[in-house]
């Protein structure tokens, strides 16, 4: 063919694949601005854009989900069911906290649970021996579920423990990411499949190395042992996480210990993921044990899974809420800040309304092109009436919020876009003063060691910082 027939072939592929794509586009993104800049580069980037569509812009997670949630475990929704009757927030929390309680039922579809007790445990060096504990202790079943688990001391120590529960006759399961698994080479996997410990990852990544910027991670940190004992929170399990052995690139995080009837909530969260990623179906007394509705405890507290399946957009949902509702205090703690303009626009309104609203993020964070993008705009914060503290090094992982000391949500998600819109979480609200009060305990000590960003620091920055951090959030829809 001669060259002004392959240009015409090749015009009308790129026209037909671009049309094609458009209306797959707008038919299924939900965010404009996503929407308006893959339909740019669609357009703009003949075949080579509607490929990369194909590749990274078409959510399949949410497709299988949809696959498996044909058969969402009839044992879920059993479980909802079978799950103690809803109860109320305690007397003593504020009764515009009702209406939050209300909103997450409907986002959730779960029941708040009485009768929990939940411990906070700090970094590695108390959180991996609290869960080395539940695990050599377990007589039933341990469920493990981590974004990343390295070789190392630690990972070394976890394995021992998970080996010797299965030489004990229990139930183990270990979920790993995909992404997480590769951090550590080689991958720790092979080791777990070595000691006999049943394992697979989530999603596995074509890509040969680690990608923190990849979509659709499963980012929960769960571990449930015999059904009644569970921890969640920000800790993975590797090296850095303890601070004891002195690293350079240490992290500081907080994880909690959580009994009662709330833990079976977040066995159905583990047991949907192991089914998605292996269609194994876990049920029965060995994953949820007679009793363990039992009430150990006087916390008030409700699982919240978000992913982009079904649980869609739930902790977004859930953190607009109890913003919005707040009357005195606002407290965030999150090692990563790139809020869509939604909750940007909620904070500047509740302090705006009176509200103390107080920020602690990393002074120097893990990954400099979030870090540059969310300096670009912690200016309308600041003018708005938000408080931002820096923590100083080593780099502070944890997710805490607070809303009037009565709330509190804890877990996995971090207040950016991947969090709250395209990886796996799994958060745990409580209304309680009293475990708001522990929580807030730890929010002062960190506040204590940060220095406030001012306005006037952030304009005395060089005007090539600005520009970067400027350029940097461009990027914000998908960092």
């Amino acid at each position: 063919m001669t060259p002004q027939v392959w240009g015409f072939v090749a015009g009308a592929l790129h026209i037909g694949l671009a049309l094609a794509v458009s209306a797959h586009i707008v038919l299924y993104k939900t965010d404009v601005r996503s929407a308006i800049g893959w339909i740019g580069l669609v357009w703009l980037t003949p075949i080579v854009g509607s490929g990369l569509y194909v590749l990274f812009g078409i959510n399949r997670i949410r497709r299988r989900a949809g696959r498996v949630r044909g058969r969402r475990s009839t044992y879920t929704e059993e479980l909802r069911a079978e799950a103690p009757e809803p109860v109320s927030p305690p007397a003593d929390v504020p009764a515009s906290l009702g209406a939050l309680a209300t909103l997450v039922r409907r986002v959730t579809r779960w029941p708040l649970t009485a009768g929990n007790t939940i411990d906070a445990v700090c970094n590695g060096d108390e959180g991996y021996p609290a869960m080395l504990e539940a695990i050599d202790g377990a007589t039933r079943s341990v469920a493990l579920a981590t974004y990343i688990f390295d070789r190392g001391r630690a990972g070394a120590e976890f394995v021992a423990a998970l080996e010797r529960a299965v030489t004990r006759g229990c139930q183990v399961r270990v979920l790993i990411d995909g992404v997480g698994a590769r951090y550590s080479h080689p991958p720790i996997v092979d080791e777990l499949r070595h000691r006999r410990v049943p394992v697979a990852r989530f999603v596995p990544s074509r890509v040969p190395f680690p990608h923190p910027y990849m979509n659709l991670r499963n980012h929960r940190k769960l571990l449930i042992v015999d059904g009644v004992i569970g921890f969640c929170g920000g800790l993975n399990i590797r090296d850095a996480c303890v601070l004891a052995y002195g690293l350079p690139d240490a992290t500081r995080d907080v994880h909690f210990r959580l009994r009662g009837p709330v833990v079976q909530q977040m066995t159905a969260a583990f047991a949907f993921d192991w089914e998605f990623t292996t269609r194994e179906r876990l049920g029965g007394d060995t994953w949820y044990p007679p009793g363990a509705n039992a009430q150990v405890g006087e916390l008030v507290a409700r699982g919240v899974p978000d992913g982009p399946d079904e649980d869609f957009e739930a902790l977004l949902m859930t953190i607009l809420g109890a913003v919005g509702q707040a009357v005195h205090s606002v407290r965030v703690v999150t090692p990563y800040f790139l809020p869509d303009p939604p909750l940007v626009d909620a904070l500047r309104v509740a302090a705006m309304r009176g509200v103390k609203v107080d920020l602690v993020l990393p002074e120097r964070g893990n990954l400099r092109l979030v870090q540059w993008a969310a300096t670009a705009k912690l200016g309308a914060l600041i003018e708005g009436g938000c408080r931002v503290h820096l923590s100083k090094p080593p780099f502070d992982h944890s997710k805490l919020l607070v809303v009037d000391g009565a709330w509190t949500l804890i877990g996995s998600a971090n207040w950016d876009p991947r969090s709250l819109r395209l990886n796996f979480e799994y958060d745990v609200e409580c209304y309680s003063r009293s475990f708001a009060a522990r929580v807030n305990a730890l929010i002062d000590e960190k506040m204590r060691e940060s220095r406030l960003l001012t306005s006037q620091g952030l304009r005395d920055r060089p005007l090539a910082s600005k520009l970067r951090d400027g350029v940097a959030w461009l990027a914000q829809p998908y960092l």
